[in-house]
C-alpha cells in the first residue's frame, strides 16, 4: 500500500505517544448529571490534548466520531486558523487520528468532513491509520443549493464525508427509516423503536368470541381489575394472542386507561432489517445545505454570531441515525458551534464535544443550554425534543506530571488510578476508583496507594507498602493471584516481594511520563 510522505512526518507520527497525558478538570455542571447523561460532556482546550486525557476512560467506547476540521481553504476565518501550510495541516490531523482510532469502539466507525482541498490526502492519512481495507465510503454531501455566479472555474456544490471503521467484519450500520416506517414513534427503555395496537381483534368477521372461544379470558389490569374483550356493541368479541402467547409476551403489553375502563394494547417492534440502505450522495432536499446551517445558527446566536461552514442539524442527525443507536457514545473534536453534542443530546445519545476556542463557552455552552431548555430549531420537531438531560463542562487541565516527572499536585487519586490502570492493562478505567484495589486483568490484581486512600495524610499524599498495610489490603480485598502494587515505597524487601507474588513500582519513578 502506498505511503503519504511530507515534511516533518516522523514528528508527527511519534506526536500521539509523546503528547503527555493532562487532567479534565470540571468547571460547570447543567442540568441533570447523573445516570444516562453522566458521560455528556463538553470540553474547552487542544483536542490532541483532551483526546490524550480521555484514553484511560473511554479506549475503544465511542461508537461515532463524527468531525469536521478546518478544511485548509487558505482563507481567513474568525474562529479558526485554517491558513495552514500543506504539511502543517497533515501533521495537525495525523496525531489526532491515530487517537480517535483509540478511542473508536471496534464495531464504531469515523466520519470526517472536508472539501476537495484536502479530502484525498485524508483519504490516503486514513488509509494508513485505520487501514485501506476498513474505508467504507466517501459520501458526497450537496452543500450548495444554488451555482456561485463568480465562480473562474467550477462552482463547486459539494463536501465529501470520508467514512472509516475499526473493523470492518464488526462494523454496524443501521439502515434508514422509510416513510412506511415512520410510525413507529415510541421507544422503549431499551431505544428500541416501536408503535402499538389494541390486544382485542378488531374488523372482521373473525373477531367475536363465538369464532375463537379459546381467545375470550380474563386479563388483569394494572389496577387488578379483570378486563374481557368486550366489543363497544357491548357483545363479547375475543384477543388477538392466546393466554400462553400473553404470559410468554407480557413485557410487550401496555395498558391504557380511558372513560369506559382499561385497555391493553401490544407493541410492534421495528425490523432493523428493514428500510433502505444509506447512499453516498446526500441532496440537500433531504439534509439541507450551507443555507439552512446558516440560519439555523443565526436563528440561535445572533447575526454577529454565524459561523461561515456551519453543518445543518439534519446532516448529523443522518449520520448518528446510520452510525449509532439510543445511548451509544458519539465524539466530536472539532465540535465548532456545538452542532453534533446539541443533536446528539436531542437524539438520546452520550457525547463528547470538544472545542479549543473561546467560542466553547460563548457559543457551544448557551447552545447545549438551549437544548436542554427545549429549543425548537433544526431537529428538534422530527426527534419530538421537548427538552431535559444535562452535560458536564471540562477544560483540559494541568499535566499529570510536571517536567521534572513529579506528579502534579493537582492530581487526585481517582485520576492517576484511571491512567495507571488504562496504561497497564490497555483497556478503559472505571468512572471512580475509591479503593486501592483497581481491578484485576488476566489474572494479574492492580493497586494503588496514593493522597491517603488507606488514611495516610502526610503532605505528600502517598502511602507506604509495609507488612501490615500488605495485611489490610489481603484482609479487604483478597486476591489469590500475582499483584502489581503502585506506592510512594515498601519496606519489604525484593525477597519478600516475590516469595508474595507482588511485583512493586514507586510513585513516580515508575510512572510512565507519555
Amino acid at each position: 500500500m502506498p505511503f503519504l510522505d511530507w515534511v516533518n512526518k516522523p514528528q508527527a507520527t511519534r506526536s500521539a505517544q509523546e503528547v503527555p497525558y493532562h487532567l479534565l478538570r470540571q468547571v460547570g455542571a447543567h442540568g441533570d448529571v447523573d445516570g444516562p447523561y453522566a458521560d455528556n460532556l463538553l470540553v474547552q482546550g487542544d483536542n490532541l490534548l483532551a483526546l490524550k486525557a480521555l484514553l484511560p476512560f473511554y479506549r475503544g467506547q465511542v461508537k461515532c466520531i463524527f468531525i469536521d476540521p478546518p478544511y485548509n481553504t487558505q482563507s481567513a476565518f474568525e474562529h479558526y486558523d485554517d491558513r495552514l501550510e500543506h504539511s502543517q495541516w497533515l501533521s495537525m490531523m495525523y496525531p489526532r487520528l491515530v487517537l480517535l482510532r483509540e478511542l473508536l469502539a471496534e464495531n464504531g466507525s469515523i466520519w470526517v468532513t472536508l472539501d476537495d482541498n484536502e479530502a484525498h490526502y485524508c483519504k490516503v492519512l486514513m488509509d494508513e491509520v485505520f487501514g485501506r481495507q476498513n474505508f467504507v465510503a466517501n459520501v458526497v454531501w450537496e452543500k450548495s443549493d444554488s451555482p456561485k455566479m463568480d465562480s473562474r472555474y467550477f462552482s463547486s456544490r459539494h463536501d465529501h464525508l470520508l467514512v472509516f471503521c475499526k473493523s470492518l467484519s464488526n462494523l454496524m450500520l443501521s439502515k434508514l427509516v422509510t416513510e412506511a416506517q415512520e410510525h413507529y414513534r415510541k421507544t422503549d427503555n431499551l431505544g428500541r423503536r416501536y408503535y402499538t395496537k389494541p390486544l382485542r381483534a378488531m374488523g372482521s368477521g373473525e373477531d367475536t368470541r363465538a369464532a375463537r372461544p379459546s381467545l375470550y379470558f380474563d386479563l388483569i389490569a394494572p389496577d387488578g381489575t379483570m378486563v374481557l374483550p368486550v366489543k363497544p356493541d357491548g357483545t363479547d368479541g375475543r384477543w388477538r394472542w392466546s393466554e400462553e402467547k400473553v404470559k410468554k409476551e407480557l413485557q410487550r403489553i401496555e395498558w391504557v386507561q380511558g372513560k369506559s375502563g382499561w385497555t391493553p394494547y401490544y407493541r410492534i417492534y421495528e425490523d432493523l432489517t428493514s428500510g433502505r440502505p444509506p447512499e453516498t450522495i446526500w441532496p440537500h432536499t433531504e439534509v439541507g445545505s450551507n443555507r439552512t446551517s446558516k440560519a439555523e445558527v443565526k436563528k440561535l446566536f445572533g447575526d454577529d454570531s454565524a459561523f461561515s461552514t456551519p453543518k445543518p442539524e439534519a446532516v448529523i442527525s443522518r449520520v448518528l441515525e446510520i452510525a449509532t443507536n439510543p445511548n451509544d457514545l458519539v465524539l466530536d473534536s472539532f465540535l465548532g458551534s456545538g452542532t453534533t453534542a446539541a443533536v446528539a443530546h436531542k437524539m438520546g445519545r452520550r457525547y463528547i464535544g470538544i472545542e479549543m476556542g473561546e467560542h466553547a463557552q460563548t457559543h457551544c455552552l448557551p447552545r447545549l443550554q438551549k437544548v436542554l431548555e427545549g429549543e425548537q430549531g433544526g431537529i428538534s420537531a422530527q426527534v419530538g425534543w421537548q427538552g431535559g438531560g444535562g452535560f458536564r463542562f471540562c477544560k483540559v487541565g494541568s499535566a499529570v506530571f510536571d517536567a521534572f516527572g513529579a506528579i502534579h499536585p493537582d492530581v487526585k487519586f481517582n485520576a492517576l488510578a484511571a491512567y495507571l490502570w488504562h496504561f497497564e492493562t490497555g483497556t478503559p478505567g472505571k468512572a471512580r476508583y475509591d479503593k486501592p484495589r483497581l481491578g484485576t486483568h488476566q489474572g494479574t490484581a492492580y493497586y494503588l496507594l496514593f493522597n491517603g486512600i488507606l488514611g495516610d495524610r502526610r503532605p505528600e499524599g502517598g502511602n507506604v507498602l509495609t507488612l501490615a498495610v500488605l495485611q489490610m489490603i489481603e484482609e479487604a480485598m483478597p486476591h489469590d493471584g500475582p499483584k502489581l502494587i503502585y506506592g510512594e515505597t515498601t519496606s519489604l524487601g525484593p525477597a519478600r516481594l516475590a516469595r508474595l507474588g507482588i511485583r512493586f513500582k514507586q510513585i513516580p519513578y515508575d510512572l510512565p511520563l507519555r
